[in-house]
């Protein structure tokens, strides 16, 4: 069985949210930029104007004994629920906010908005970065060529990534990205639920939760037994299609 997020019938629809935020800019309440940003917040709800938590393509006790079934519902049904629930609650209100001209209140609304958006991102990311551990291996290819490149073999890029992703302080995500810019793989970290392209330009190839509910069942507060563990169960193909479009991009 697959855990489904559900969707609340009823509620309120952002239709046009974005364009009328983009209006309120003409009147010279919002100034610009910040109209630019809720316009973009609003826009990113999906068809039905209702984020909603993300179906995992595995049960919950597939990716044990590295990640208990423990673990894996509260992470997913109750953490990344949170994430979800708080962020369309500050979408609705910011679409008050923004058809009042409400500007202190935008202004107000932009932290938790980062927030949970960014707790929803990362998090979808995460659970399409995982995989039943079944002999998980980067094949060759273009991912693994260019890990070689940029980091001389695989296992380079791995020890660099860990100890980067261990020793990331309090909460936060460890990431393997893409510089679009340069062509180039980085490893880097985020604190908190801090997207990993909106803070760095990066583009997310993928990360790794280091906030202790990922992993405090399992591991206690023993961070580096977790990170160690998790890379069997990564999985490449989605990696390689990330690498694929991002170059494509």
């Amino acid at each position: 069985e697959k855990f489904r997020g559900k969707m609340s019938a009823g509620r309120k629809i952002f239709l046009n949210s974005a364009f009328r935020a983009a209006a309120h800019v003409n009147s010279s309440t919002i100034p610009k930029e910040l109209a630019k940003t809720s316009a973009a917040f609003l826009s990113s709800a999906p068809a039905g104007g209702k984020h909603t938590l993300p179906d995992l393509a595995y049960d919950y006790n597939a990716l044990e004994p590295i990640i208990s079934a423990e673990t894996m519902e509260i992470h997913h049904s109750k953490h990344h629920n949170t994430y979800v629930t708080n962020l369309n609650v500050g979408l609705e209100k910011l679409d008050a906010a923004v058809s009042n001209g409400d500007m202190s209140s935008i202004i107000g609304l932009q932290g938790a908005l980062k927030f949970n958006g960014g707790g929803h991102l990362n998090h979808t990311l995460f659970w399409e970065n995982l995989a039943p551990s079944n002999g998980n291996k980067l094949l060759d290819g273009p991912l693994k060529g260019l890990i070689n490149s940029c980091f001389g073999d695989f296992e380079s890029m791995k020890k660099q990534m860990s100890a980067d992703t261990i020793a990331v302080q309090g909460s936060g995500w460890g990431w393997l990205g893409f510089n679009t810019k340069t062509g180039r793989i980085e490893v880097a970290t985020c604190p908190n639920q801090d997207p990993l392209e909106a803070t760095t330009g990066l583009v997310p190839l993928f990360g790794v939760d280091v906030w202790e509910h990922a992993y405090y069942v399992d591991y206690r507060n023993v961070r580096p037994d977790y990170v160690s563990a998790i890379w069997d169960l990564i999985n490449w193909d989605t990696v390689e299609m990330r690498l694929s479009k991002a170059m494509k991009d």
